[in-house]
């Protein structure tokens, strides 16, 4: 028998022991009235005599996180959602029964704690318990080191005990909380309504990837969940909803990264009669909200460096970064071949077969991306690549589009909307001949989607954040699975 198992089976036989003796082994009837970080705010620097003169009702509910036992007499600290507090426990206080039970007590049990307040020698304000009830019993042991490499998959898949035992991924959650709430209130203020669309679509669309696929078994009827929510918002932008947003998941059947996760938070928004120039704006915006609200100014650490949130932030076109970060020129990025060549002599291994466009896009990734640490618009995407975007009316090859890149990532995406529904059905049959010829990333024909645009849409500009990447950022977290409570693991063997 392991450590681990024995010490839950000497636990569980406590368990028994207590039953036998009657007590109630998971109640339902404590009702604690206080707060451990309210007590501690509010009676902290009381002085002792003025803390003698308060009522000794205060109730407390919580796990219990430590524990020193001096024979008649102990000392734990409860924890609870707000914080910790010390408990001390005395014999002849509590009367032997009540001690008899808080000996069969273990770390991580879940108790009740009625008393009053003193401060110790050392000073440290403290309940000293009238009364103590068991309120769930923890059958295994907390872990004693849970810090570390070796713990990272195990804190992953057992967030429950890592938000017990590790208070900064529990403040961490909280901040990732904050951060959409401070979301929410942003875009209500400018008169944004937030909605709700299909999870499961009978069409793919939105955005390029391989989506998750179910079958509803009354309709007879294959479903794909969501990729993106975009064109369900655009068609209530047709309706005359001209400020929307949604704060959903979205799923992608692809890798799992430190920067992916299949099933993740997005924001997309879209606003009638903007630009993705207006856009950008807005997004400064709502950057430097959060970055007062939850960092406290502008300037926030990620990854070892200071990352300056201060507007306006660089706006760069894409095939101008490839030449800075590349080493060309301009004229060498246009050039199909020369681009080519470029990525061959940086050890790219890119398909020499993809049309230019793509080629510069993922040269662009490669080489270009991680480099862009302080905030970066980066704008005029290749139309291949921008099947919903407005074409930009000076050189039609290239789309209204940025991309907003933080610490080496991808932030955001916008564009102005394209709402031609020629163009678009013409796009979409682009798209479905490359799906015919073997890209599984591309995108279906939304025939629904192109009636509604018969009907008229505004133009528009619509963005994508996503939520997880965001958090990552303000709590300088350097994995996707740090900031989402539950991320897809390989099952246990």
């Amino acid at each position: 028998m392991d450590e681990t198992t024995e010490q839950t089976e000497v636990r569980r036989q406590k368990l028994l022991r207590l039953k036998d003796t009657g007590v109630p082994l998971y109640p339902n009837d404590f009702k604690p009235a206080h707060l451990s970080a309210d007590l501690l705010a509010e009676y902290g620097q009381l002085l002792d005599e003025r803390l003698a003169e308060l009522p000794g009702d205060f109730s407390l509910a919580g796990r219990i996180m430590a524990i020193r036992s001096f024979g008649k007499a102990s000392f734990f600290h409860l924890q609870d959602r707000k914080g910790r507090i010390q408990v001390y426990v005395r014999r002849d206080r509590v009367g032997d029964e009540t001690y008899k039970l808080f000996e069969q007590m273990d770390l991580g049990d879940i108790v009740g704690v009625t008393g009053k307040l003193f401060r110790t020698k050392t000073k440290e304000l403290t309940i000293e318990a009238a009364g103590l009830q068991l309120l769930a019993k923890c059958l295994r042991p907390l872990p004693e080191k849970w810090h570390g490499l070796a713990d990272v998959e195990a804190r992953y898949r057992q967030r429950y005990v890592d938000l017990m035992v590790n208070s900064e991924v529990k403040t961490l959650f909280e901040k990732r909380s904050r951060i959409i709430r401070l979301i929410r209130k942003f875009f209500e203020e400018r008169d944004f309504l937030e909605v709700e669309t299909p999870m499961m679509q009978p069409i793919a669309g939105g955005a390029a990837a391989r989506p998750f696929i179910t079958h509803h078994n009354a309709l007879n009827l294959e479903l794909y969940l969501r990729v993106a929510p975009e064109l369900f918002l655009k068609r209530l932008l047709v309706g005359g909803l001209e400020r929307v947003f949604e704060l959903n998941r979205n799923f992608r059947n692809e890798g799992v990264s430190v920067r992916h996760n299949p099933e993740f938070t997005m924001l997309e928004f879209y606003q009638a009669y903007a630009t993705y120039d207006d856009l950008m704006k807005l997004t400064e915006e709502l950057f430097v909200a959060i970055g007062k609200e939850v960092a406290g100014g502008l300037k926030i650490q990620s990854g070892g460096q200071e990352i300056d949130l201060t507007p306006p932030w660089r706006r760069l076109p894409l095939a101008d970064a490839v030449a800075e970060y590349g080493g060309a020129t301009r004229a060498e990025v246009d050039d199909a071949r020369k681009l080519q060549t470029l990525a061959d002599v940086k050890g790219l291994k890119i398909d020499p077969g993809l049309p230019h466009g793509k080629l510069l896009v993922e040269v662009f990734e490669r080489l270009v991306e991680p480099n862009l640490i302080q905030p970066t618009f980066i704008m005029g995407y290749p139309l291949e690549v921008s099947p919903l975007a407005r074409k930009n009316e000076k050189n039609p090859a290239f789309v209204d589009r940025f991309e907003l890149y933080v610490g080496g990532r991808e932030l955001a995406n916008a564009f102005s909307e394209l709402n031609d529904p020629a163009d678009q059905r013409a796009r979409f049959e682009e798209q479905a001949a490359a799906r015919r010829a073997g890209d599984e990333e591309a995108q279906a024909v939304d025939d629904d989607y192109v009636r509604a645009l018969e009907y008229g849409m505004p133009p528009a500009g619509g963005e994508g954040i996503g939520i997880d990447r965001l958090v990552m950022l303000f709590t300088d977290s350097a994995s996707i699975r740090d900031v989402i409570l539950f991320p897809l693991l390989r099952p246990e063997r």
